[in-house]
């Protein structure tokens, strides 16, 4: 059985410099924050979830909880089983006032190329899903890789961001 380590950061941020690089969101203010390094194993996609269960529901964030789990699921599992070279993953959470943002990092510098797979594929939905439940989602380039990030919106509207 192989070993899953996960070391796991967890901040309250008020300067809104801080984590800056992670905001979309004008002058909002973080407010929370959650980092988690994972090996690129198949455990720790289960580990992501469950640490975003958690902190979203200490967080009071319960609202969101079932979309940025199925997000958390989908950027994870992509990146364990896509990211050729990468021996961690990892998973940041962002909370501030009106929205949540996800990131999932690892090191290969290719960008992921969604599609729309066929009625009969078995796989290939994770951005169809992402793109159905995040207010909006991109990647982005990161020292030593990418990240691949979805934001949903916690209060003051659902309304899709583009």
């Amino acid at each position: 059985m192989t070993r899953v380590e996960a070391v796991i950061v967890m901040t309250a941020e008020q300067d809104e410099r801080q984590g800056a690089h992670m905001c979309t969101g004008g002058s909002e203010e973080i407010r929370r924050r959650l980092c988690m390094t994972l090996p690129a194993a198949d455990q720790s996609v289960w580990l992501a979830r469950q640490a975003t269960r958690v902190v979203l529901t200490a967080w009071q964030l319960a609202s969101v909880e079932e979309n940025a789990v199925l997000i958390v699921s989908e950027l994870a599992t992509n990146a364990v089983r896509h990211a050729e070279g990468t021996d961690l993953i990892a998973l940041d959470l962002v909370a501030a006032p009106t929205w949540l943002r996800i990131e999932v990092h690892d090191t290969d510098r290719r960008w992921p190329q969604p599609r729309i797979p066929d009625d009969f594929d078995e796989s290939g939905f994770g951005f169809v899903l992402v793109d159905a439940l995040a207010g909006k989602w991109g990647v982005r380039d990161v020292e030593g890789g990418k990240a691949v990030w979805a934001e949903l919106a916690t209060s003051g509207g659902s309304e899709r961001r583009r």
